[in-house]
């Protein structure tokens, strides 16, 4: 790999984790689409979906490691929350991962344009009063979260997301769990998310280890240091942040796809 483009995969991997650590998320939603068109935008060599989805799952692997050990102090992991919803997307991951083998590259953008816009919409939904329930009073009905969380592996496994992007608003607005709580949850069940897509990828031999490797380097250095900005950051600025994130990849996909 030649130098420029080596500083490129890092820095992508860099901002892209620093992102997902602040506002709970993997990073795929950042990461997928500056990788599938920023090294063809500056001249290099361009990745293929599933190669970018190859790439996005085994770097979302070790930026969720980093960003959890960040949130591991105070009460923001919801353990019960981590085991129902963790358990039931490893599950749909490892199946989304291992299928999405035998599909298109127009098929995987197609899902991760679909999921998108899902997650875009409930980011816009009200709301109201989700912060002020105190941590150690939330409450969720744990067998809808758990089928919403096997649902959302099965779709993100395929484009090599962990689906943090739309669990954060799935545990915001249909969950009701404070703003906080639901972004270092998330990063521990995105974890246990990107393990199911990480060994789908690799069994049906869609990652470059290469780009992988300095994708992983740059979001551990990333990642502690954008949970750490997200515990500073009024959770208003962070809802809004991860909301245009969103609308703005779902936008550009479906440009793409149409």
């Amino acid at each position: 790999m030649e130098f420029d483009f080596i500083i490129t995969l890092f820095l992508v991997g860099f901002i892209g984790s620093f992102i997902s650590g602040m506002v709970g998320i993997g990073g795929s939603i950042i990461k997928y689409p500056m990788l599938l068109y920023i090294p063809p935008m500056l001249g290099m060599a361009a990745f293929s979906a599933h190669e970018v989805s190859g790439i996005s799952a085994v770097q979302v692997f070790f930026a969720t490691i980093a960003g959890v050990w960040a949130y591991r102090k105070g009460s923001y992991l919801n353990k019960t929350l981590i085991i129902y919803m963790g358990t039931s997307i490893l599950i749909g991951s490892f199946i989304g991962g291992y299928g999405s083998g035998m599909m298109s590259e127009g098929g995987v953008n197609l899902v991760y344009g679909i999921l998108a816009t899902i997650a875009a919409v409930l980011m816009f939904v009200p709301k109201k009063g989700v912060d002020d329930i105190p941590f150690d009073k939330v409450t969720f009905n744990k067998w809808l979260a758990a089928g919403l969380a096997f649902i959302v592996g099965i779709a993100a496994g395929i484009v090599g997301a962990a689906g943090a992007f739309i669990l954060v608003p799935i545990m915001l607005v249909v969950l009701k769990i404070p703003t906080r709580m639901t972004i270092a949850t998330s990063l521990a069940i995105t974890f246990i998310s990107s393990i199911g897509a990480t060994i789908g990828k690799i069994t049906t031999d869609q990652v470059l280890y290469g780009p992988a490797a300095i994708m992983i380097i740059a979001s551990l250095l990333a990642s502690p240091l954008g949970a750490k900005a997200g515990k500073k950051v009024n959770t208003k600025i962070l809802q809004v942040l991860l909301a245009l994130l969103i609308l703005g990849t779902a936008i550009k996909i479906w440009m793409d796809i149409l």
